[in-house]
């Protein structure tokens, strides 16, 4: 029979239900010390309590934060109330009166652009024009009237040879002449009063729309008050959350610490509780070429052998005893 390996097989079988075990209660360590370092690096925010208003946390059973809030003193909630309600009310009815008035100015401006700048200068040389034609036709009636008093409605001069210049009445031509230059003088003017009529509805348009965005000014101004008396409530909260975040992080240092110690001593009892001294030792003896040896005359049924005898070191005797004639105790 193969002793040897038998007592390997089982120091092995032994051995290995050691090193399971010692395995099991290295993660359940293991597992332990996680648990500690992840309690100790819990989100965990104190309640504050401020002039303002105060911080409120729930916890479940697990231990995990589960609803968190603040509430402003009721003298803050009540001037809070108060700043949104004057905004309700009183910014947007400003609202609604600035967005009619700017409506008005943003269509006007619109008839203003609705010609180009030449169209609109044509207009106003046609209306200037229009203005001084009664005035102009006066002042010729006079001329012509003065030429006829005194006989000097047939009078021209200025008539050339070269250049086939015609004579004319040295009064009337005057006349003509001022009323070119006029003419001149206007289509010029003309120019610059399109232009002119362009850019001016050009600033209606933008006056009535930044008359309805500055509507909204004093409701803006309102709801920021109402604003601002809530961010000073909501500072207890503010506070309680970056304490609870610095004692987390405090908390999380400790977990790493308290982790690796945890997995250290564990890794440590893993080779103590994985070692059996009967695997060892039933190990050693299936690698003992004595005991082996020793163990097959043992259970041997042949003749006398010169094997040695695990207990003496000597030959065992199988056969009749020489000194008393009886059977060795050994014998099978």
């Amino acid at each position: 029979m193969p002793w040897a390996a038998a007592a390997t097989v089982a120091g092995s079988i032994i051995g290995g239900n050691s090193a399971k075990k010692a395995a099991s209660t290295q993660a359940a360590a293991q597992l332990e010390a996680a648990r500690i370092s992840a309690d100790a690096q819990r989100f965990k925010p104190v309640g504050i309590t401020t002039a303002f208003g105060s911080s409120n946390f729930g916890f479940g059973a697990d231990g995990d934060l589960n609803s968190a809030g603040y509430n402003l003193t009721p003298e803050m909630a009540a001037q809070r109330d108060a700043f949104l309600s004057q905004a309700q009310n009183q910014g947007m009815g400003f609202v609604d009166q600035a967005g009619q008035a700017g409506q008005g100015l943003f269509n006007l401006g619109k008839g203003y652009l609705a010609q180009t700048p030449e169209q609109a200068g044509q207009q106003w040389l046609t209306a200037q024009q229009a203005a001084l034609a009664p005035g102009q036709e006066q002042q010729l009636a006079g001329i012509r009237n003065n030429q006829f008093q005194q006989g000097r409605g047939g009078l021209a001069v200025g008539a050339t040879n070269a250049g086939n210049m015609g004579a004319s009445n040295p009064e009337l031509q005057a006349y003509y002449n001022s009323i070119a230059q006029t003419n001149l003088g206007l289509q010029g003017q003309a120019q610059a009063e399109g232009r002119a009529q362009t850019e001016f509805g050009s600033g209606l348009l933008s006056g009535g729309l930044g008359l309805v965005s500055e509507g909204y000014n004093p409701y803006k101004t309102q709801f920021g008050m109402g604003q601002s008396v809530e961010a000073a409530g909501q500072d207890a909260f503010n506070m309680s959350s970056a304490l609870g975040g610095r004692q987390a992080q405090a908390g999380a240092n400790v977990g790493q610490t308290l982790q690796a110690g945890g997995n250290a001593a564990a890794n440590s009892m893993y080779s103590a509780n994985s070692y059996n001294p009967y695997a060892a030792a039933l190990s050693g003896l299936g690698q003992n070429k004595d005991f082996a040896s020793g163990m097959q005359g043992l259970f041997s049924s042949n003749t006398p052998s010169a094997s040695a005898s695990p207990f003496t070191g000597q030959g065992l005797q199988t056969g009749p005893s020489q000194a008393f004639g009886t059977k060795s105790p050994y014998q099978f």
